[in-house]
């Protein structure tokens, strides 16, 4: 099939690749301009653009999607679907009209759940037990398009948010691929989302960071998982701050914010406890827990508690 990619980021890579390695005519690769990255702010070509670079495909990045200039390229190359994957830009409707199979979305979450930026996510922060990706057909709103195809997964009780992101790229790279066969196929399926049964899953942002050591065990640990690797979940520990990547369940209470046990790293919450197994201090690289207690000298855990101002 003749098809255009868009995509962006690292997520987006497998199904570009499968596309490819499932012999499809990949006429062009639209992603996101270049940006500056790193301490010297060099230009950092999108994961996506590399890969289509890698495979002779021809690459664009558009600064706009509705200024006209890309549907003037894509009416040249007239593809028979456009595939998206976390392009993160808007399509006008002029463009979600042009190929003769429509637009497809592959949206990492089982719609009509978690439609928006940040579904991975989300489903981790809400402690979901299952989640997936969606192939839907796209239209004028936010992921509000009909379901196409669906694969499903089971999150793991101590599954990362970067964890789940690379089982469910994976996931998304098969899904398109039979999404396209059922295209070509006369197969296709399509299936209206009930607007009732949906929810929105925002941007995330830094001030989503800060642990509320009052709240439950699993609260605590799911909101640990759900913001690895950022914005990461953080606390202030006796004045300073520290970013927590790994947790577990701990069946020990006490006090909320109070370190229990410094071997294990254990904190109480309103209900439970955590047991810390990554951090990072302030100014300082990751390290296991471990790590950073054979750090401390002189330090019970009772003079440590989480939580306390800065």
């Amino acid at each position: 099939m003749k098809i255009v990619f868009m995509g962006t980021p690292d997520f987006a890579v497998p199904c570009l690749k499968a596309l490819i390695d499932d012999g499809n005519e990949i006429a062009a690769v639209f992603t996101q301009p270049d940006k500056p990255k790193g301490r010297g702010y060099v230009m950092q070509p999108p994961p996506v653009k590399v890969c289509a670079e890698e495979n002779g495909i021809p690459v664009y990045q558009p600064v706009s999607m509705k200024d006209g200039t890309a549907l003037e390229i894509l009416k040249r190359i007239m593809p028979e679907m456009i595939v998206v994957v976390a392009y993160g830009k808007i399509l006008p409707k002029d463009i979600l009209e042009l190929p003769s199979l429509g637009c497809v979305n592959v949206h990492a979450s089982l719609l009509p759940l978690y439609r928006g930026a940040a579904p991975i996510q989300q489903a981790v922060l809400d402690g979901r037990e299952k989640t997936g990706v969606t192939a839907m057909m796209m239209d004028v709103g936010l992921d509000t398009g009909d379901m196409l195809m669906k694969s499903e997964l089971t999150i793991g009780e101590n599954e990362t948010a970067d964890e789940l992101h690379d089982r469910l790229s994976a996931l998304g790279a098969e899904l398109i691929v039979k999404t396209v066969h059922a295209a070509e196929n006369g197969t296709l399926t399509r299936e209206k989302q009930n607007d009732a049964d949906s929810c929105y899953a925002g941007m995330l942002t830094k001030e989503m960071s800060e642990i509320d050591f009052t709240k439950t065990a699993q609260e605590v640990h799911n909101k640990v998982r759900g913001l690895n690797s950022w914005p990461s979940a953080s606390s202030v520990l006796n004045g300073k701050r520290i970013k927590i990547h790994r947790t577990k369940i701990s069946d020990a209470n006490g006090e909320p914010g109070q370190v229990l046990s410094l071997d294990p790293f254990i904190v109480a919450c309103g209900d439970g406890a955590v047991e810390i197994l990554e951090l990072q201090p302030e100014g300082k690289k990751k390290m296991s827990a471990q790590a950073y207690v054979n750090g401390l000298h002189g330090v019970s855990a009772d003079d440590m508690k989480f939580g306390r101002k800065e």
